[in-house]
């Protein structure tokens, strides 16, 4: 049976806004851009890596693995494209209102193929945290962009990782 995959976002999720100053982050300048970036993160994506298949889902896409992953200590990994994403009749529907914030579901649920996965981000909407609550396969977690991926998280992720099939209602 394949491992879950564990998509990642950047911004928001390692790149936090307003990190802790005991945090320990690193401010880096990619692409015209500030980026807090800490060696804490690295340990524990590879420390998850022995669970998950990682995947970056972040509109940084392909400069994830070039600018992100060295600073890190990750190899390159696969990319979620979200850029030039055509639409298709069979994707799964997200609400009118969520269109704007759920626009990286698709592309993630058209990627993992059916294997289980979690999806690590600071903005997926609340309609698809709902919809995923009784699936056994997905795992979706909302980060604080101000604080950014923390070691709770981590914990959640390696304690009850998804897996094929449905939660059974009790009672």
């Amino acid at each position: 049976m394949p491992r879950p995959l564990l998509y990642l976002d950047v911004d928001g999720v390692l790149n936090p806004l307003h990190p802790h100053r005991a945090a320990e982050f690193d401010s880096h300048a990619l692409l015209g851009f500030t980026v807090l970036l800490s060696g804490r993160h690295g340990e524990w994506l590879r420390e998850l890596s022995g669970r998950y298949d990682l995947v970056w889902a972040t509109t940084w896409e392909e400069e994830a693995n070039r600018h992100i992953a060295p600073l890190l200590g990750l190899p390159p990994l696969p990319v979620v494209r979200f850029t030039g994403y055509v639409p298709r009749p069979d994707d799964p529907r997200v609400p009118l209102l969520d269109l704007f914030s759920g626009r990286k579901w698709a592309p993630i649920v058209r990627h993992a193929g059916g294997r289980p996965f979690a999806w690590v981000d600071d903005v997926i909407p609340s309609s698809l945290l709902r919809r995923t609550v009784l699936r056994r396969d997905r795992l979706l977690l909302r980060i604080d962009p101000g604080q950014g991926l923390q070691r709770r998280h981590v914990d959640r992720l390696l304690s009850r990782p998804p897996a094929v099939g449905r939660l059974r209602r009790s009672g």
